[in-house]
């Protein structure tokens, strides 16, 4: 049984059933390992939870980021960041629903290892999206009377209440409101500019 192995079974657990929830003798028994055999890939339950962290945010980048990085910079790619991370919540990629969003939740008020590694993927995360909007307000795809992370805080909002209601309610068209919200900030154009009236 390789190590990889290992840390996407503790991915998937932990997206379901929270990191703190994870041990190694649950996925020694998952998989069929002697808890030693767990033991010397990792060598403590903090190491396996950052092992699952830095899974997770793999995993995320290859189904949000990867598909679309080729797609124009600004807007047309800001909207496909945004429908692919609804793409992977509706796919339900992890079975528990997004782990990122449920470690964040967890450890949010917890220092330590655990949640700066959270909050760095994050940060990296929503940097990514200021970075295309900002973009977008450059090139006068978007209008600039809110700022980029203005932006972003509003786009993370609509997605993170879609994901609430999928995962605490399974409404089957709980992204629906999301995408809608979502929509109408991202169809915000820029004023035109004034003119000054006639001597």
């Amino acid at each position: 049984m390789t190590r990889a192995a290992v840390v996407d079974s503790a991915a998937a657990l932990g997206s379901g059933e929270g990191l703190d929830g994870l041990s190694i003798g649950r996925i020694a028994s998952e998989l069929g390992l002697s808890k030693s055999g767990v033991i010397g890939h990792f060598g403590s339950k903090e190491n396996l939870q950052l092992a699952a962290v830095e899974a997770a945010a793999q995993r995320f980048r290859a189904e949000v980021w990867d598909p679309v990085a080729g797609e124009p910079a600004g807007l047309t790619r800001l909207r496909a960041l945004m429908e692919a991370w609804l793409s992977y919540l509706e796919r339900e990629v992890f079975p528990g629903g997004c782990f990122l969003t449920a470690a964040a939740v967890e450890f949010d008020d917890r220092p330590g290892a655990v949640r700066d590694a959270v909050a760095a993927t994050w940060t990296l995360w929503l940097d990514v999206l200021e970075r295309e909007a900002a973009r977008a307000q450059a090139q006068e795809e978007l209008a600039s009377e809110i700022s980029p992370r203005q932006i972003v805080l509003q786009l993370n909002a609509y997605v993170m209440a879609g994901n609430w209601n999928k995962q605490l309610f399974r409404q089957p068209e709980a992204l629906t409101p999301s995408r809608v919200a979502i929509d109408r900030l991202l169809e915000m154009r820029p004023l035109p500019a004034s003119r000054s009236s006639p001597p």
